[in-house]
């Protein structure tokens, strides 16, 4: 059973920073996409920035010039940079991963972890 963890959240003013972290254990015999997802009360869950093993990266619009997600795929570890923070990047924010463990394909969750931006 593959588990994600992330730590990271909190409260930061706005135009500050903070940076998530994800680390995914278990049976893993490869990890394929690792991603950020958040979602804002009310709101449905939304891709935040996804990377591919390999490097190649996608990011909501909204974000976009100010967050950055990187992996370190020897640690099985996803990160997401968040710059240039606005209130409107309240949220929960969830870590996602898919791939394969030693019997089957997977795709796991993070348990969440709240960003608030506020003044």
């Amino acid at each position: 059973q593959v588990q994600l963890v992330e730590s990271g959240g909190g409260l930061v003013q706005p135009g500050g920073s903070l940076r998530l972290s994800c680390a995914a254990s278990g049976s893993i015999f490869s990890i394929n996409i690792m991603g950020w997802y958040r979602q804002a009360p009310g709101k449905q869950r939304e891709l935040v920035a996804a990377i591919a093993s390999g490097g190649s990266t996608n990011y909501a619009d909204s974000v976009k010039g100010r967050f950055t997600i990187s992996r370190d795929n020897a640690k099985n570890t996803v990160y997401l940079q968040m710059n240039s923070l606005k209130p409107e990047d309240t949220a929960v924010y969830y870590c996602n991963a898919d791939g394969r463990d030693t019997k089957a394909p997977f795709v796991a969750w993070g348990q969440g972890t709240q960003v608030t931006v506020s003044s």
